[in-house]
């Protein structure tokens, strides 16, 4: 399991690098995920070591919700004390997304003939 943690942690830290150095508008760990799967695209299979870390991390999932659920109970009298402004920042963002989603879709599907 320990060699599958160090592969993984390989490509987020080469991610983290060009991050830093080359494309500092892109979160390091996005970059890292983006090129472990290219890399295994290239290798047309998962190692057994990392398919037993992925395994293990996607079983135990629920646990890196813990940090946001204390910070909600940390800031629960602030989230109180503003729940008109979140509550409409929660609602528009999550119409933004169907809208723009929506457009996209739309314009994506002009470009080509339907088939019938």
């Amino acid at each position: 399991m320990i060699a599958g943690f160090v592969q993984i942690l390989l490509f987020q830290g080469l991610g983290e690098l060009l991050s830093h150095f080359v494309l500092p508008l892109i979160p390091g760990p996005v970059i890292g995920l983006v090129l472990l799967v290219a890399w295994l695209v290239m290798r047309k299979s998962v190692p057994a070591t990392i398919d037993l870390v992925a395994s293990a991390l996607t079983q135990h999932l629920g646990l890196l919700f813990v940090p946001a659920a204390v910070g909600v109970v940390l800031f629960w009298p602030q989230l109180r004390a503003h729940a008109l402004a979140v509550a409409l920042a929660l609602v528009g963002s999550v119409v933004l997304t169907i809208a723009v989603s929506a457009l996209t879709l739309k314009l994506l599907g002009k470009e080509r003939p339907h088939e019938t």
